[in-house]
């Protein structure tokens, strides 16, 4: 990567659905979540936090699989290893409304390994294309692929290379590429995410072998301006973690990437419909407000009082209040702070 990104352009030619997403992420991009980040975004593509497609088949369909309107473009990443299993969950994440269906070939963690998916899959690239072929089979929308450059010590373009084209014969048109190898052994998931080093070369090099595929890099992204460069080379870019943590950057992205309107809502407008959406899941599920809350915390980042407004959403001791309440005190805890 250079050390000097162009500057910001406008887009010239027409986006890819793909151009912009944030990446699934476990325990994380939950329904709520997501339904924050439609707030800030309106043309970023959404993706559901790892589903199990066992767990979708065998009784867990509305829980897993509901979400709100709202967060179209929205979609559904599944776990798994059995074709037959995954077209089921392929199916019902179709029947539901999901506009996607991805298949996690890159999750390096030992107990999804446990169940035979995740990056562990990179090593059998012809049953991953039996999975992709039973899932395709049986949606009319894009069934995806997530995966790493490569597993364990295997750093050879040639491994990734070979996997993507086996898997694209079976009909896979869209790539999402970690561009990080996993360690199946002796790294946690966390560890894995910042020990192997980023070969984004080699992300460019499959678009320039597999040029009428969709290729979307993912993997130590945290600017603008990285994520301008990279478009140079890739369709897309996947952001997980910095926008996770810093939600407002994505405001910018609709303008500058994806061909929409300046974003024009600030950010008590949207801890407001925040409140508004709590209230409503209050009512119609149960849910908790601090259920929700916790996906916002970034919101005011960088602004004078936001850490004592995080505390206040972080106090489980308010869990019973109504979320209004809680965002008035968190409100007279910013005040004080910002009189300070």
């Amino acid at each position: 990567m250079s050390s000097a990104p162009p500057p910001l352009e406008p887009t010239l030619k027409p986006c890819s659905p793909w151009r912009l997403s944030v990446a699934p992420m476990i325990d994380w991009t939950d329904r709520h979540c997501r339904y924050f980040h439609r707030l800030l975004t309106q043309r970023t593509r959404l993706y559901t936090e790892m589903v199990n497609a066992g767990a979708i088949v065998h009784g867990g369909t509305e829980r897993h699989l509901r979400y709100n309107a709202e967060e179209h473009p929205v979609a559904l990443q599944l776990g798994g290893s059995e074709p037959g299993r995954l077209a089921q969950a392929a199916r019902l994440g179709a029947e539901w409304g999901y506009d996607e269906i991805n298949l996690n070939c890159g999750c390096p963690s030992e107990r999804v390994q446990r169940g035979a998916f995740g990056a562990c899959l990179m090593a059998e690239p012809h049953l991953v294309a039996d999975c992709v072929k039973a899932m395709a089979d049986v949606v009319d929308v894009p069934v995806t692929v997530k995966h790493r450059i490569g597993i364990d010590k295997i750093e050879s373009y040639d491994f990734v290379r070979d996997f993507v084209g086996t898997v694209a014969g079976a009909g896979c048109q869209v790539f999402i590429v970690h561009a990080r190898n996993a360690w199946l052994k002796g790294l946690s998931p966390k560890e894995n995410r910042e020990i192997p080093p980023l070969r984004y070369e080699l992300v460019y090099q499959l678009k320039r072998d597999f040029p009428r595929l969709t290729i979307v890099l993912n993997g130590g992204v945290t600017t603008d301006e990285q994520i301008a460069h990279h478009l140079q080379h890739v369709d897309g870019v996947m952001l997980g973690r910095e926008a996770y943590h810093h939600p407002w950057m994505m405001t910018a992205w609709d303008a500058n990437f994806l061909g929409g309107a300046p974003h024009l809502t600030t950010p008590d407008e949207v801890e407001a419909a925040m409140v508004a959406y709590m209230a409503r899941e209050a009512v119609q599920h149960g849910t908790t407000w601090y259920a929700i809350a916790r996906h916002m915390l970034g919101l005011h980042h960088g602004r004078r009082g936001a850490r004592l407004w995080r505390q206040v959403w972080s106090d489980h001791k308010l869990k019973d209040w109504p979320a209004a309440e809680v965002a008035a005190r968190a409100r007279t805890q910013w005040q004080a702070e910002a009189l300070a």
